[in-house]
């Protein structure tokens, strides 16, 4: 809840010509659509402020006896002109308001992909659907019909007065009064619908992250009993959104029902004082229907303002909420993007370019794969360093390992590795060359990462092995397949490598082997695995670590483990705590010189002194 109430101050105190100007940032690419638009309404407009103009000529015709051939046909014609106008018209903004949606969802999708990775992951994922669904679709009327119908309806009301003006002067000041009124209220009310919607939004948002995260979490839901407390938690925001948008509906029911009062009482006086102004021979009957007309077609403009503003006022508290997303930091603010097939000249945010993994840069062949010399870094910028002062060598062969207590910096490292994050100090170098040197994707493009939490990539297994390096052969993968005891289980499966993955259909480990397999795949100078046999057994962790001693023979692999039966044979292992490396060496080396070291390995009843290479494993297993 502390981070909704934080959204909502970002938002409220974003100015509204801020909001403005992204809102019109997804209209401007539509200009000539947007003016094509506007000229159909306006001659929808002239034809509607023709026809009461048209009827006083057929109620004239009819008071001298005259034909009344050609005002019937003048008539008709402006009832099959506007109709076919019209129809041309509802199509032309229904299609450009998808296209803004469009435009404002690719352009979101494409932030989203080129942000910073904290500045993303710090958002719930909830939050991020919500912006790209719901906040679009706010926008889409805001950004296209409604500036239409803002424009036209002002035109219109200004057209009808001048031609109330032409009718009689005296009905038009009694009219102009009962509209200002109606103003007057719109003025006082549009501002708190905005508030409210606002609030709507977020309210909706803060339902999306808390339910996203309930469904990820649903087993241990379950087995913790707590269906109810979530069901009450989400309920909660569930009713919040619920209760600002009936104080939306009242409000606009407010000024509907002041614009009603006010149009009716308009008619009502116009009646009865242009009923007296016909008995006194002052205007005639037709220029009284005429004017009455016109009143009565008052309605509409004032309809369309009104419907309008409503809409413009959402789709503004909306663009304060996407505001949020073009803000967030991204990676290459120079990197090139490329151009899709479907793409229609919108304002792109960067990405990382190219869709085949790139060839990693060598830099120099005698230096090291990575250095890091003095190395600071902090996740906030008040935050106590995550690592601090870190010298560190990552050798272009070899197994380099971690090992510490929880918090100590691991993790952090591998993500400085990525540049997920940027040091605050110390330098970071690739092959001898400096990471300031290259784009983020060239970095990324001599590693392949298991993360801890082997994450589904949507799509089939196949899809999943082939995501880092979709140009991997077919022998290539059953090779890593069976490496990893992995092809009994993928031709079990109904449709073998074609099958959607799914939490369902396979294990947690057999989900961690896929996730290391792809990345054995990309063939990487630099291998990361952060807790990469977690979640399997003894006899495929052996298999594991006997393809991770293989890779390690020919290119650089860097693990993190809490599990250090996985690490034991590692060329050098790194002790990290407190966010420092305290020490360095051979697993027989700092058993001797490392009490923290002795611990971890004592904690996890693994033998100093190993009589086979099966003890450990078996001794972990126990």
């Amino acid at each position: 809840m502390d981070g909704a109430l934080n959204l909502d101050r970002t938002v409220s105190a974003t100015p509204s010509s801020s909001r403005m100007a992204i809102l019109w940032s997804f209209a401007r690419p539509h200009t000539r659509t947007l003016l094509l638009g506007l000229l159909l309404s306006l001659m929808v407009s002239a034809m509607g402020l023709a026809s009461p103009l048209v009827t006083k000529w057929v109620l004239d015709t009819l008071a001298v006896g005259e034909s009344l051939r050609d005002p019937v046909l003048v008539l008709v014609g402006l009832l099959v002109l506007g109709a076919a106008v019209g129809w041309f018209q509802w199509v032309l903004l229904g299609r450009l308001a998808e296209d803004i949606v469009y435009d404002a969802r690719r352009r979101m999708i494409r932030r989203y992909l080129g942000t910073r990775v904290f500045a993303l992951i710090s958002r719930g994922p909830g939050e991020l659907v919500t912006r790209v669904t719901s906040d679009t679709v706010l926008l889409n009327q805001a950004a296209s019909s409604s500036i239409i119908g803002l424009i036209n309806g002002v035109i219109m009301l200004v057209g009808s007065f001048v031609l109330m003006a032409h009718l009689d002067v005296t009905l038009l000041l009694t009219t102009l009064a009962a509209v200002a009124l109606v103003f007057v209220v719109f003025s006082v009310l549009m501002p708190r619908i905005a508030v409210v919607e606002e609030k709507a939004q977020a309210a909706l948002s803060d339902l999306g992250s808390e339910l996203e995260g309930t469904v990820r979490a649903f087993k241990t839901v379950k087995s913790s009993g707590a269906e109810s407390r979530r069901l009450a938690s989400l309920l909660r925001h569930v009713g919040e959104s619920r209760r600002h948008s009936i104080r939306s509906v009242r409000i606009q029911a407010g000024a509907w029902t002041a614009a009603g009062i006010g149009i009716d009482g308009a008619i009502i006086v116009v009646l009865a004082l242009g009923a007296y102004r016909v008995a006194e021979g002052d205007i005639t009957v037709s220029t009284l229907v005429a004017f009455l007309l016109y009143v009565w077609g008052l309605m509409g403009p004032m309809t369309e303002l009104t419907q309008n503003l409503t809409t413009l006022q959402s789709g503004i508290a909306a663009a304060g909420r996407i505001r949020q997303i073009e803000e967030m930091p991204v990676e290459d603010p120079d990197a090139d993007v490329p151009v899709t097939p479907q793409g229609r000249g919108v304002p792109d945010g960067p990405v990382r370019t190219g869709a085949v993994r790139a060839a990693a840069p060598v830099g120099d062949p005698a230096a090291p794969a990575l250095e890091m010399t003095g190395v600071v870094a902090r996740y906030l910028p008040d935050a106590d360093p995550a690592v601090d002062g870190i010298d560190l060598t990552v050798p272009r062969r070899g197994h380099l390992a971690l090992v510490g207590p929880s918090g100590a910096g691991k993790t952090t490292l591998l993500a400085l590795m990525l540049r997920f994050l940027e040091p605050e100090s110390g330098e970071i170098r690739l092959g001898g060359t400096p990471y300031v040197e290259l784009a983020h994707g060239q970095i990324r493009s001599a590693f392949a990462y298991v993360e801890q939490e082997t994450p589904v990539v949507p799509g089939t297994i196949r899809d999943n092995l082939l995501f880092t390096n979709p140009e991997a052969s077919d022998d290539a993968i059953v090779s890593i397949l069976e490496k990893l005891h992995l092809t009994d289980k993928i031709e079990s499966l109904p449709h073998g490598l074609d099958t959607r993955l799914a939490d369902t259909n396979v294990s947690g480990g057999q989900r961690q082997r896929i996730s290391l397999a792809r990345a054995l795949l990309a063939d990487p100078p630099i291998l990361l695995l952060d807790e990469a046999t977690a979640q399997v057994d003894g006899l495929t962790e052996a298999a594991i670590q006997e393809t991770i001693a293989d890779r390690a023979r020919h290119r650089a692999v860097v693990t993190i483990a809490h599990r250090l039966s996985t690490i034991l044979d590692a060329d050098e292992i790194v002790v990290m705590d407190d966010a420092k490396v305290v020490a360095r060496g051979s697993h027989e080396n700092l058993l001797e010189d490392s009490p923290l070291y002795r611990g971890l390995v004592a904690a996890l009843r693994i033998q100093r002194h190993r009589d086979t290479e099966a003890e450990p494993v078996a001794s972990e297993r126990n």
